[in-house]
């Protein structure tokens, strides 16, 4: 057991080492953790009640300045402010709906590749009729249907991934089944259950991590596109997707209601996309060196 342990720990630390080789993935990292701090410490670094909320009518449309550092929008607000709380709404909807998605397919996926025959072939068939819908299609619809809340997104995004995460699992169980490890626990009377769970599933991580990371910046996509359109967060609550909607009518004489807002959606999908692939690199046992 210490060994296996030991083994575990040494496999980790190198895949440390290998993604802190990779300079993209440790600045995709970086913006993340400033993000996330960003996120955390919105309230300290700008009230909320004040400057994300409160209209002021006499300072509409003003551009970069020293008091407002991203300008303010059609209704006074302070682009800034509302873009650093509005990273919270955007952080929260990728980590819960991700969450949702992998909980669902994950559990769909791992049953699907361990028991094989008709559960597999049901299991997905049903993930191919969601896959022959568009995922933005299907998150619109379930909005549309539940109507426009914060939860309802968030649900709306997490089952829309369902299906890319059972084929995920399905493919890594299906790698990795027929291993002696299984065969042990299979061996020793343990359970089905506890053979996926305890057995399998760590040893499937790999791919799950990648498809984590890059799923969060889809997630958080989707968010901006259903708030774009009417469907996601309702104002006056900050999201980076409502701004830009907001914004489009200003675009030649305030440009910056829609550049920020954009570059915030941009950088933080670049950011979670750098440190997806590194991570892929760097839990690729091909590339070792």
């Amino acid at each position: 057991m210490e060994n296996k342990k030991a083994k575990k720990r040494s496999m980790a630390m190198e895949v440390c080492q290998r993604l802190a080789k990779n300079k993209m993935a440790m600045l995709g990292l970086a913006i993340l953790i400033v993000l996330v701090l960003c996120a955390v410490f919105a309230d300290v670094i700008a009230d909320y009640e004040t400057k994300v909320v409160a209209q002021n009518i006499a300072n509409r449309l003003k551009g970069p300045s020293a008091e407002h550092w991203f300008g303010t929008d059609e209704f006074g607000r302070d682009i800034f402010a509302r873009i650093i709380h509005g990273s919270r709404v955007s952080l929260v909807v990728g980590l819960i709906s991700v969450s949702v998605s992998l909980i669902a397919g994950g559990c769909l996926g791992a049953f699907a590749g361990f028991y094989g025959g008709k559960i597999d072939n049901v299991i997905m068939r049903v993930m191919d009729i969601f896959l022959a819908v568009p995922s933005t299609l299907l998150a619109m619809t379930i909005v549309a249907a539940l109507g426009s809340s914060l939860i309802n997104v968030m649900l709306a995004i997490g089952i829309s991934g369902i299906p890319n995460y059972a084929r995920i699992v399905r493919a890594a169980v299906m790698s990795v089944k027929d291993q002696e490890f299984v065969e042990s626990s299979r061996a020793i009377g343990a359970s089905s259950m506890t053979t996926i769970f305890r057995e399998i599933i760590p040893n499937c991580m790999a791919p799950i991590i990648v498809q984590v990371t890059l799923s969060v910046a889809s997630a958080i996509l989707s968010t901006a596109s259903l708030s774009f359109i009417g469907l996601g967060v309702q104002p006056p609550d900050p999201e980076w997707g409502a701004m830009l909607s907001g914004g489009r009518n200003f675009l030649r004489d305030a440009v910056h209601l829609t550049l920020f807002p954009g570059l915030a959606i941009v950088i933080t999908i670049l950011a979670l996309n750098l440190l997806g692939d590194g991570l892929r690199d760097a839990l690729d046992p091909r590339l070792k060196q």
